[in-house]
């Protein structure tokens, strides 16, 4: 099946991207959000970072006008009848995720293509939402979406391959690189990226090294492009989190237990970057950069 009208079920960092690359490869999607204030959010979100690239040089206003042009912000559910492919992208609460899918497979056709962006929550387990689990697939977008290339497909028990060839089509069609996973906790990259980063979390609690000596010292010794404590703030602690309680709920394996600390600074509202606080001050920051 060929792709030609996309849905993104929810409007926040990581929705608002994906309708962004979207509309930017040429295609018409419908970012639904649970109220006007949600919605008004992300066309504010997806504005700024449009803004933000023509002002780099990399989009023409005339490119950027007719991007937000294929975008359509709506409330109601009915409105992504028709789409080829959707998207969702709410909150990582496996509940929630599941209860969302359920209410869109009525609403949309029998070949119609449901996709979920989480970041490590099964993806059989929110296919049994779906009658047909044949169409579901994982797309799982890195942000911030429009920047970072890869998407990974992940291939649950029951996904058809005609499914994971459309995904995997679609991921190149708004130019991203796709690779394509089994359907375990974390898949690929948070497999992978959640024992180091908590690791980091374990040796600042501990009081091993300095924030700032550990970063430096995997950037500078590892060529890394950011330290792990920067790039847990940049990810949200609270995501973070969700993806550790996953892997740990799946696999039993220590590394991938959120540490101590970790719960107590999502407990304190100290998410990273998003709420001007992680492990580092980023209120601070802007403070000194509007001055």
């Amino acid at each position: 099946m060929n792709v030609q009208r996309v849905a993104v079920l929810g409007g926040g960092l990581m929705g608002s991207g994906i309708a962004e690359v979207v509309a930017a490869s040429g295609l018409p999607v419908v970012l639904r959000e649970i109220d006007e204030r949600a919605a008004e959010a992300a066309r504010g979100r997806i504005e700024t970072s449009v803004a933000r690239a023509v002002s780099a040089g990399k989009r023409t206003q005339e490119e950027a006008d007719a991007l937000l042009g294929r975008i359509s912000f709506t409330t109601s559910l009915d409105e992504i009848a028709g789409v080829d492919l959707v998207v969702e992208a709410v909150p990582e609460d496996a509940g929630l995720k599941s209860a969302v899918l359920a209410q869109v497979a009525p609403i949309v056709g029998d070949e119609t293509i449901i996709a979920s962006n989480t970041s490590s929550i099964p993806i059989a387990q929110l296919a049994a939402a779906v009658p047909e689990p044949t169409r579901v697939c994982g797309l799982h977008f890195f942000s911030p979406v429009p920047v970072m290339p890869l998407v990974e497909v992940v291939v649950a028990l029951d996904t058809s391959e005609a499914t994971v060839a459309t995904a995997k089509a679609f991921a190149e069609r708004i130019g991203k690189t796709a690779i394509e996973t089994k359907d375990r906790s974390g898949f690929i990259v948070n497999m992978l990226l959640v024992p180091y980063l908590m690791a980091a979390v374990r040796m600042y609690e501990d009081g091993f090294a300095s924030r700032e000596d550990i970063d430096t010292g995997m950037r500078l010794g590892c060529g890394h492009p950011m330290g792990p404590l920067t790039l847990c703030d940049f990810i949200g602690l609270d995501v973070l989190y969700s993806v550790c309680d996953s892997l740990y709920e799946e696999f039993k394996e220590p590394a991938y237990a959120p540490p101590p600390l970790l719960k107590r600074m999502v407990a304190a509202g100290r998410l990273g970057r998003k709420s001007g606080r992680g492990f580092y001050d980023y209120a601070t920051e802007r403070e000194k950069a509007a001055a």
